[in-house]
C-alpha cells in the first residue's frame, strides 16, 4: 500500500474554481482499480490551502493514475490557480485499516 499526502495552495479567489476542476480528478481516480482512497481536504484556518490524501495499492497503481486523462486534465486546469508548487510526501502505513 502506498500513501501520499499532497499539499496544494491556491491563489486567493480561486478556491471554488479549484474545487470544481479537482472534482474531475477525484471522480476519475476513485474509479481506478488501484485506488483505495482519494480525498480532498481543506485547512479550516486557510480556505485556500488543501491536502489530497491518496492511497494506492502499489507504485504501479500510482504510476497508472498519473497517466490517466482525468489526472492530466486536472493538472492542466489547476496549475494556473496555484499560489505555490504542489508538495508531495509519501508515507509508509503502520497501523491502518486495510479494506482492500
Amino acid at each position: 500500500m502506498l500513501v501520499q499526502l499532497v499539499h496544494i495552495k491556491v491563489l486567493p479567489g480561486q478556491r471554488d474554481a479549484f474545487i470544481k476542476a479537482f472534482r474531475l480528478n477525484c471522480d476519475g481516480t476513485r474509479r481506478e482499480p488501484g485506488n483505495i482512497r482519494f480525498d480532498l481536504l481543506c485547512d479550516p484556518e486557510d480556505e485556500n490551502s488543501f491536502h489530497v490524501y491518496e492511497v494506492f495499492r502499489d507504485d504501479a497503481a500510482l504510476d497508472t493514475h498519473r497517466q490517466t486523462d482525468h489526472f492530466r486534465r486536472c493538472i492542466a486546469l489547476i496549475d494556473p490557480m496555484m499560489e505555490t508548487r504542489r508538495s508531495k510526501t509519501f508515507y509508509t502505513p503502520v497501523l491502518v485499516e486495510d479494506r482492500a
